[in-house]
């Protein structure tokens, strides 16, 4: 929503008589700091990114292997309908934990996002143990990504992978280490290929199933009659069916993961709090809309008993895309959406490198993490984070030996359900910033942006993501079905991240942030010395196609 100048001189007002009260009393002043964005972070880092970037490196995080590859295995879980639906449903999940983190960032748009935010907000156990999770996994997963990619090249050459490995543990680490425009260049550039791919592939996949390509016949929704819409998984009939549908979201969750960093370097963000809301709306809409068309075009091309959907290659032969490409005749397509889906995996090192390096530069603000880790390059990279975090890239060493690298994936598998927790955080952190707002006397307008509706979504939201969460592992409890290894991935992260808020607590003997000790007027107070004037908005044929960005 976009204020009217009048409003905006009222609000302008408001908060000049919440200063002048504020001066008399210290009562809003809460016992965590008493400027909301730190010195060090206004000092050492740079705003060098535009709401372009941070919405194209959420975007490059989101639209990867899940994508391109992963869509096949949900088709033969759930079917076609099946996987629609459960990709849709957890579409409405991550609409609500967008809208959450953007009204909350945009008040308080500090580096680490939403690790910061639960710090401010919540509880600083709660910060510090969420913060040391993201930073966990993202350790690991930057080197899972290094191995994939070693993985995806075994389609083209027999090199060998440490090649590949020293090549793109150099090219991630040179990245991470530029001023952060240049990385946020490098994202934009890679996310722009992986939407012209995805538009492609949609686009492509309907002219092969309509019978576009000579020689081929139209397919339509043949596959949605047999083998049926639906998929019996693990039991029979209807619940069957249900349980098809429900394996899909935790396939889908995944998929998504990468959209709640948008706001992992706020600080580092020209325009926060008009940026970042924007921004959230933007890429919740189009990863949506991408998503949803793909699982549909991808459901009406391949039947869910197509054994190739179950190739475990790791290679683009496993996509369904390449599957009902190399079936009209088009081989080529496989080497194509390899190269693509190689670029995926690096563009998701680098995001994981910005998000992990972020949280731990703000976890190091709090003294939750070595001070250390504060020291920034002239251009405001923190680049003690990033030599950290290379130091870790030399575990895809591992994938060059098959028990080392079991090992490796049983420690992945620790914070796979991390991206659960995060959106957790995000909502609880949102509806802790909607009823400190009521204990204040805050109006809900008063926020640099707000939606009616988003109190009632986070509560939903809430409920329902516990609830994924909880029976993420489901089937490793039904008859003949039990694996460690499953058990692991699914709920070893929910004690762990328990733990560690518990022995933080006891250590720090941290407390409950209450209500009335939110800083929201301080940061009321603050966000205008951050925000200056809007972005030239694009005109003539570039507004045309801007719309893939902004």
């Amino acid at each position: 929503m976009n204020p009217t100048p009048d409003v905006e001189i009222q609000r302008r007002e408001s908060r000049e008589s919440y200063k002048d009260v504020d001066r008399k009393n210290d009562r809003h002043l809460g016992p965590q700091e008493p400027q909301v964005v730190t010195v060090e972070e206004q000092r050492d880092l740079k705003r060098h990114l535009s709401q372009r970037h941070v919405s194209m490196i959420a975007l490059a995080g989101a639209l990867g292997t899940g994508l391109f590859i992963g869509l096949g295995s949900s088709i033969q879980t759930g079917g076609p309908l099946g996987a629609l639906l459960g990709y849709s449903t957890i579409g409405l999940l991550v609409c609500a934990v967008q809208f959450a983190l953007g009204e909350t960032a945009a008040l308080f748009p500090l580096t680490g996002g939403f690790v910061r935010h639960a710090d401010l907000i919540t509880d600083p156990a709660l910060g510090f143990a969420v913060g040391w999770n993201l930073v966990y996994g993202n350790l690991l997963s930057i080197p899972s990504e290094i191995t994939a990619i070693c993985v995806l090249f075994q389609l083209w050459t027999d090199v060998s992978p440490a090649v590949f490995i020293v090549i793109f543990i150099v090219l991630t680490v040179a990245v991470g280490m530029v001023n952060v425009r240049v990385f946020g260049e490098v994202e934009f550039g890679f996310a722009m290929l992986k939407i012209l791919l995805v538009i492609f592939l949609i686009i492509f996949g309907l002219i092969v199933n309509l019978g576009g390509v000579p020689g081929t016949e139209r397919i339509g929704f043949r596959y949605w009659e047999n083998p049926g819409p639906f998929v019996e998984y693990v039991a029979a009939g209807a619940w069957g069916r249900f349980l098809g549908y429900w394996s899909c979201m935790g396939a889908a969750v995944f998929s998504f993961a990468g959209t709640e960093s948008i706001a992992m370097a706020a600080a580092e963000t020209r325009n926060p709090s008009r940026a970042l809301p924007r921004a959230c709306k933007r890429v919740f809409a189009r990863v949506l809309l991408f998503y949803v068309l793909a699982v549909l075009v991808v459901g009406m091309l391949t039947a869910s008993n197509d054994e190739r959907l179950g190739n475990d290659s790791g290679t683009a032969a496993q996509s369904p895309f390449v599957i009902a490409a190399s079936a009209a005749g088009y081989p080529a397509v496989g080497s194509f959406v390899n190269a693509i889906v190689i670029t995926s995996a690096w563009s998701s090192s680098n995001q994981a490198l910005l998000a992990g390096t972020r949280v731990l530069y703000g976890l190091a603000l709090k003294g939750q993490a070595p001070r250390i880790f504060l020291r920034t390059t002239s251009w405001g990279t923190p680049y003690v984070c990033v030599a950290l975090f290379a130091s870790f890239m030399f575990l895809a060493f591992l994938s060059l030996s098959s028990s080392a690298l079991t090992v490796f994936y049983w420690l992945l598998d620790l914070v796979a359900a991390g991206v659960l927790v995060s959106w957790i955080t995000i909502l609880t952190n949102h509806l802790r910033l909607r009823l400190a707002l009521k204990k204040q006397g805050v109006d809900r307008t008063e926020l640099p942006w707000s939606n009616r509706w988003t109190l009632h979504s986070s509560i939903a939201g809430l409920v329902f993501a516990v609830i994924v969460l909880l029976t993420n592992g489901w089937k490793v409890f039904t008859k003949g079905h039990w694996s460690p290894s499953d058990f692991v991935s699914a709920y070893v992260d929910i004690p762990l991240v328990l733990t560690v808020f518990a022995l933080w607590k006891c250590l720090k003997r941290t407390r409950h942030v209450k209500l009335d000790e939110i800083p929201i007027l301080e940061a009321l107070n603050e966000i205008q010395e951050f925000n200056g004037d809007d972005e030239n908005v694009a005109r003539g044929w570039k507004r045309a196609i801007s719309w893939l960005w902004e």
